[in-house]
């Protein structure tokens, strides 16, 4: 085990062992039975690290358009809110989003997938929140859908219709979670167009009581839900989640004591999103310790969108959180692999080098797992499989 390895499971002169796409052995070689091996193709990793895929477990990957005119107003001063309430956010990206075709959408989208493949992604989430009507919120869905066939990556879909109000719903927001819930909701369910339910608790979206009702929209359904939570305020939004066993609560930032522990009992997943409390320039931590604590998984992820985290590194993001929000080595990778595939509900399939998992792994050129986390702006995959490919 290298230095810093300790609780990574890290195994020297290992063997990986793959039939068609699973992993049907993986541990010492020592340990590897020998028909497992006989007669099998080899190759040597000539003393690389082998981790499993990375999973980018929150993203916002299809949008059209940027929207660095904010980023401009951010420097000038502006916060977030004062973004939000000019006009811009959420709601600005809106249009782009209803203008462009499906086609379109996924040209857009592709370049920015490219990234996080190149930097070893083999399974992503993508949500939707940039339609906000019926019509453009099963397009961004169906684009996102489409990634998995225009390259080699599994793509989960979340639907994120409770993530800002429209422009036409002229400040209504219990008209517009009723739309949500009656009308966007099972049209996106009938068509199989996604995986999970998410939504954005917050002042300048949506109340806790609003998202309940869509949270019982979607269990209706039988679809898992996730929340943006705690970003900007303690709404207690976290508690919430926790309630309906939610997939995750994301973002965290303001999550108290009694938000923690609720999560740490129902087994939801914290998601941080470094690049978003960077962008934005938050200066509030998520407590982490207190995660800790109350034995919290913490996931990280991208949450690559144009307005508040215009980032495609899961690298850069491993980093981010090291140094901003004091993770350890251990923490950042487990949190784009192990506890990412728990944020997905899919931590029986990928996420750790286990027998019977999809043969979804990274080789790398590094001596230590800490170089992962340490390096800026480089990128040292040897290579990525997925499926065992």
């Amino acid at each position: 085990m290298a230095e810093g390895a300790k609780g990574l499971g890290a195994v020297e002169n290992g063997v990986l062992v793959v039939e068609d796409d699973r992993i049907a052995f993986a541990g010492a070689a020592s340990d590897c039975p020998p028909v497992l091996t006989d007669g099998a193709e080899t190759m040597d990793c000539e003393g690389r690290w082998i981790t499993p895929g990375l999973i980018d477990c929150h993203t916002h990957l299809v949008w059209a358009g940027n929207r660095a005119k904010e980023f401009e107003m951010r420097l000038a001063g502006a916060s977030y809110e004062e973004v939000s309430r000019a006009g811009g956010g959420i709601v600005s990206s809106v249009k782009g989003v209803r203008g462009a075709s499906e086609d379109q959408l996924v040209a857009e989208t592709l370049p920015r997938l490219d990234t996080l493949i190149a930097e070893g992604v083999t399974t992503i989430e993508v949500k939707s929140g940039y339609g906000l009507d019926t019509e453009s919120e099963m397009k961004s869905l169906r684009a996102a859908r489409r990634l998995s066939e225009e390259r080699d990556v599994a793509v989960t879909t979340t639907f994120l219709g409770a993530h800002a109000l429209p422009p036409e719903a002229q400040g209504d927001k219990a008209a517009y979670i009723t739309k949500v819930c009656e009308e966007m909701l099972p049209a996106v369910a009938a068509e199989n167009l996604a995986d999970a339910v998410d939504g954005f608790c917050e002042g300048i979206a949506f109340s806790p009581d609003e998202m309940a009702r869509v949270f019982d929209a979607a269990k209706a359904r039988g679809l898992p839900v996730k929340l943006h939570a705690e970003q900007l305020s303690d709404l207690s939004g976290a508690e919430l989640a926790a309630r309906y066993g939610a997939l995750s609560a994301d973002h965290l930032e303001y999550l108290s004591e009694a938000g923690a522990k609720a999560m740490a009992n129902s087994g939801t997943v914290a998601v941080l999103l470094p690049g978003a409390f960077y962008f934005i320039r938050e200066t509030k931590l998520p407590p982490v310790d207190l995660m800790r604590t109350k034995g919290v998984p913490i996931a990280l992820a991208t949450d690559c969108n144009p307005g508040t985290s215009p980032l495609t590194s899961l690298l850069l993001t491993m980093n981010m959180a090291a140094t901003f929000f004091r993770m350890t080595v251990e923490e950042c990778l487990l949190g784009v692999t192990r506890n990412a595939a728990k944020a997905l509900g899919k931590a029986d399939e990928i996420g750790t080098l286990e027998a019977g998992k999809r043969a979804d792994f990274c080789l790398w050129d590094i001596e230590e797992p800490a170089e992962l986390v340490y390096r800026i702006g480089f990128n040292p995959l040897h290579r990525r499989v997925r499926g065992g490919r």
